[in-house]
């Protein structure tokens, strides 16, 4: 397949590009950034803008969304430096209005790095909004009403590094998940408090290459779960729940994916790179397959069912910092209808899903993975499974016992003791930390959190030694126009806090000989470079002047976000009927059972 590639000059940032489908345009009046446009300092600031979007219920009265499929109803929110905005989304027909914020956060000693709306819990004029920072803590708003606003681990005894992540719990009302630099994630109720001392744990569970802790409390608090994962200071990236709400997948600095089933705390699957973290992670619509990007400037496809990576993505020059599936372009998934004719399932079955990513080298990629490639031959497949250095490994590469391999029907969310455990607060007092202060003069809310005497330690990339050992192995032509400007060494951060390590090296299992980085060569979870097909993208665009951070798709456009702090909006293919231009509806994946 032919890749549609820049040919142009160094600041030649494109504005539309061409798919089968037709043409992609930029809306430049659908821009959305900071109302005064001076950028900051490298140092003053996160440089990752995280973006995130909900469209609320339509309240009484409210009519459906117009004829180009927006509504007034939608919001965005996006970081950038110390500051957090929330705005009305109006989508690809109205231009962005940056003079009326919904709500604007300026913090002073610390920065946004990550948010997330809850679905499950907003109204046509509430939504509640969960804020990590880079200093370790959490922050729960409601950016409407502005009534709400709890602070977790405000005095940082429970983690004093930076939030990665942060996500609600599919289908809970009070439940969400922070990840840390330190390695760790933590499972909060929103309606519980934190201690006013240092967390005391004790093991509850325990695998190979993680560990799960609860606190030794009389009362219950946050955080109700301590997930430590990989090995110690390894940074938790990112990491994203399937589509039935099941199984979680969680990328660490390590170089690993771990694919866990979230209700039992089992490991499942794995997969690992071939240098350097992974640095994102998605899911198929259907929740077949596992995406992930990385520093290994690569795209890899893991499949769920088989345990093992089948595809690898090669086209960008830097770091993939996010990957996201577009459910609106393929086919819907007929393959387990019982009365569907043997030859009909073959036809009916998903052709072709549709992969998007951007990169620290400023370019985005579409993908198409297609059945030849995501199923080959027999033959060909079982070859794969073939190692001198799979004796660590089950049949279908996976250490440990047998988990199911597909995502039931029902919506069934882990730890619902502990969803339900906010409830039995004997006090009946609204749970969180004390709200913080605010002024509202210009309608902004300022927040000085207090970063007390710890300083978080930095230390060299802990897959340097990894790398280092790789650098005599030759796993296929590198391209020559590596940008190394952007790829430089990512430092990591670990928790100076005794109690987020102590248990680490004892519980985590992480120096069993299945995890060493050069004996999964050649394994299903890390395949050599001819072992599994590698993939050139569909069409590969420079589409911004700064390292690209999010990407996020919709049924009538897409939006993408950059390191400047400006978040783009680009509609999709359009098709005349009767001389008028109308947005394309793409059918959208539904859930396999």
């Amino acid at each position: 397949m032919a890749v549609q590639s820049d040919s142009g000059g160094k600041d030649d940032v494109k504005t539309q590009f061409v798919t089968r489908e037709g043409t992609y345009r930029l809306m430049t009046l659908s821009e959305y950034s900071r109302p005064n446009r001076v950028g900051y300092t490298s140092g003053s600031g996160s440089t990752h803008v995280r973006v995130s979007l909900v469209s609320l219920p339509p309240g009484p009265g409210d009519g459906a969304p117009g004829s180009d499929g927006q509504s007034s109803d939608d919001r965005i929110c996006f970081n950038h430096g110390k500051e957090l905005y929330v705005y009305v989304y109006r989508g690809v027909k109205k231009a962005a209005d940056l003079t009326k914020p919904v709500d604007k956060k300026m913090y002073k000693g610390t920065n946004p790095t990550c948010h997330d709306f809850n679905t499950v819990t907003m109204t046509p004029d509430s939504v509640s909004l969960v804020i990590g920072f880079s200093t370790g803590q959490i922050q729960l708003i409601d950016p409407i009403k502005k009534e709400l606003s709890k602070l977790y681990n405000e005095e940082r005894l429970i983690d004093k590094t930076r939030v990665t992540c942060i996500k609600w719990v599919p289908g809970s009302s009070n439940l969400f998940i922070a990840a840390h630099a330190s390695g760790q994630l933590y499972v909060y109720n929103e309606e519980l408090t934190c201690g006013t001392a240092t967390p005391h744990y004790q093991l509850f569970k325990q695998g190979d290459g993680y560990s799960i802790h609860t606190c030794r409390t009389k009362s219950t608090r946050n955080p109700l779960y301590r997930w430590v994962i990989g090995v110690e200071g390894s940074c938790i990236n990112e990491f994203s729940f399937s589509p039935c709400g099941t199984n979680l997948a969680v990328v660490s600095q390590d170089g690993f994916l771990r694919v866990f089933h979230y209700d039992t705390m089992e490991l499942i699957g794995r997969a690992r790179s071939y240098f350097g973290g992974f640095l994102c992670v998605c899911w198929s619509p259907d929740g077949k397959y596992v995406v992930v990007g990385g520093e290994d400037d690569l795209v890899t496809v893991w499949s769920f069912s088989e345990r093992r990576v089948v595809a690898r993505g090669q086209g960008h020059r830097s770091w993939v910092s996010v990957v996201a599936f577009d459910p609106y372009v393929v086919s819907f998934s007929e393959a387990d209808n019982e009365d569907v004719a043997e030859e009909d399932k073959k036809s009916e079955s998903v052709q072709c899903y549709r992969l998007g990513s951007v990169s620290q080298d400023t370019q985005l990629c579409f993908w198409d993975l297609t059945e030849d490639v995501l199923r080959p031959p027999v033959r060909a497949r079982a070859s794969a499974h073939l190692s001198p250095n799979s004796q660590h490994f089950s049949p279908n590469g996976v250490p440990g016992g047998k988990i199911p391999a597909k995502c039931p029907k029902t919506n069934k969310i882990g730890h619902k003791h502990a969803e339900l455990s906010g409830q039995n607060n004997a006090s009946g007092e609204p749970s969180g930390a004390k709200p913080a202060a605010k002024t509202k003069a210009n309608n902004i809310s300022t927040l000085n959190i207090s970063v007390g005497k710890a300083k978080e330690e930095n230390t060299g990339s802990l897959g340097a030694n990894f790398t280092q050992r790789l650098a005599g192995f030759s796993f296929g032509e590198r391209r020559s126009d590596h940008r190394r400007n952007f790829s430089l060494t990512k430092p990591t951060e670990k928790a100076s806090a005794t109690n987020t390590v102590a248990l680490r090296g004892k519980s985590a299992g992480t120096t069993s000989d299945s995890y060493d980085p050069l004996k999964l060569i050649g394994t299903p979870s890390c395949p050599r470079f001819d072992e599994c097909p590698v993939l050139e993208p569909l069409v590969c665009k420079k589409i911004a002047h700064e390292r690209l951070t999010a990407l996020l798709f919709r049924a009538e456009y897409f939006v993408t976000a950059c390191a400047d702090g400006c978040v783009n909006t680009w509609a999709r293919p359009t098709r005349t009927h009767n001389g008028d231009a109308r947005p394309r509806r793409c059918d959208r994946i539904d859930l396999v059972d």
